[in-house]
């Protein structure tokens, strides 16, 4: 499949883009600079440039032409700009939902965060809670919509080697989890269509992703 990453210079982005390519898929990855160019390209990606806060959805049509396959990793980052959280994390999301529709692709897979149904403490800093409210208000969207989508809920990411080995699924406790195993498990669940209408915690764990998959498959 040809698939469009939507936030496609993240650092779980930036670990997907050879997944895809070994997987025999053709990932594109969609970034606002056009200096980060030569880098992904070099990871096997194709770039195009989309400005994610001030694109419509018709720009995210145009930079999801000829896809089968869209994947939201795109996030505001742990910087204080409250606003991005809406910018990026949900209106971001809905505009990649609604151009995937306009154009008729299915698959839908979004890296949301785990625990974020869980109503946030009166005490956590406002830049937590926007960012919650987002990707809970991203996600309720994408569930409620009608493309065949898969919602990935990471626990607190590291920047450790990926060990390949994850706990997957719907009551999966808080915890750790590699962004490489992350960008493991959204390779492993985009062309399987077992995981269609699937929400899962993701943590690290003891299991290999493959077999992980496949036990939150059966549930």
């Amino acid at each position: 499949m040809r698939i469009a990453v939507v936030g496609g210079s993240g650092q779980i982005a930036r670990l997907l883009h050879p997944l895809l390519v070994t997987a025999g898929h053709h990932p594109v990855a969609l970034v606002r600079n056009e200096a980060q160019r030569p880098d992904l390209e070099a990871l096997g990606a194709e770039v195009r440039l989309l400005d994610i806060e001030n694109s419509d959805v018709a720009g995210f049509a145009t930079a999801f032409a000829g896809c089968d396959a869209v994947v939201f990793a795109a996030g505001g980052g742990p910087d204080g700009n409250i606003d991005r959280k809406r910018t990026v994390d949900l209106e971001g999301s809905l505009k990649s939902s609604a151009a995937a529709e306009s154009l008729g692709i299915q698959r839908f897979v979004q890296i949301s965060a785990i625990d974020v149904d869980t109503p946030v403490s009166p005490d956590a800093p406002a830049v937590w809670a926007a960012y919650v409210a987002a990707k809970r208000d991203a996600d309720i969207a994408l569930r409620d919509g009608p493309l065949a989508w898969t919602i990935l809920r990471p626990g607190r990411l590291t920047d450790d080697p990926p060990t390949g080995l994850v706990s997957l699924g719907p009551s999966v406790a808080r915890g750790d989890v590699t962004r490489g195993d992350v960008a493991a498990v959204v390779a492993a669940v985009v062309d399987d269509e077992r995981t269609v209408g699937k929400q899962w915690n993701l943590v690290g764990g003891e299991t290999p992703v493959a077999e992980a998959v496949a036990a939150a498959v059966l549930g």
